[in-house]
């Protein structure tokens, strides 16, 4: 069973988002947070596997919230749930220790499958969310190296560049006519390979090489 501590600071929304998890097998929503420091208090009391994080509230923010949460227990694991106006708060977030950011708007099967892939220790990322974070990067780093990956096989090569297009396992695995568990295999494989430590992190390496 995963255990879910959502974060947001809209009743409606959380309403929402606890009828969603507790209508899914293997998830239960152990708690509920209006704001940040709540968020930081129930994070330390409860232990839950998975926190689902808002980034904009009132008084302690997602990302200060995700900062606190990830410096008092390093495993613990924060996906963040945001909008596309969040774009100055998603690579803030994502070094404060965030491990996937999806999208309100995600369809509920995205959002739950998110859910569980961090719990399994993944990095899921929305495809939009995804480019525009590499976008940003990319954009503040102009005179940053452009590594090349050695190594790697076609595959992987092929692979990696579809991770910079922004797309999902599944859609990887429909592009190459693949399973998603070798798409999951190969992704591993270049995590390894190249140091990177999230998807966010192959994805700009993508883009660079």
């Amino acid at each position: 069973m995963i255990r879910v501590l959502l974060v947001d600071d809209q009743r409606l929304v959380r309403a929402g988002l606890r009828m969603l998890c507790d209508a899914a097998d293997g998830i239960e929503v152990v708690g509920e947070a209006g704001d940040g420091r709540q968020a930081v208090e129930l994070a330390a009391r409860l232990l839950p596997d998975v926190i689902v994080m808002d980034l904009r509230m009132p008084g302690v923010d997602g990302i200060t919230a995700t900062s606190r949460i990830i410096g008092a227990r390093p495993a613990a694991r924060v996906l963040v749930l945001t909008t596309f106006g969040d774009d100055d708060h998603l690579y803030p977030a994502l070094q404060a220790g965030a491990c996937g950011f999806l999208l309100k708007d995600a369809p509920p099967d995205e959002l739950l499958n998110g859910i569980r892939q961090v719990a399994a220790g993944e990095s899921p990322f929305s495809g939009e969310v995804l480019r525009r974070l590499v976008r940003r990067a990319v954009d503040a780093r102009p005179e940053a190296p452009r590594p090349r990956a050695a190594g790697l096989t076609a595959r992987e090569e092929e692979v990696l560049g579809l991770v910079g297009e922004g797309l999902s396992n599944a859609e990887i695995a429909e592009r190459m006519h693949i399973g998603v568990t070798t798409v999951k295999t190969h992704i591993t494989a270049l995590m390894t390979k190249t140091g990177s430590p999230n998807r966010v992190r192959l994805a700009l390496l993508a883009h660079r090489s």
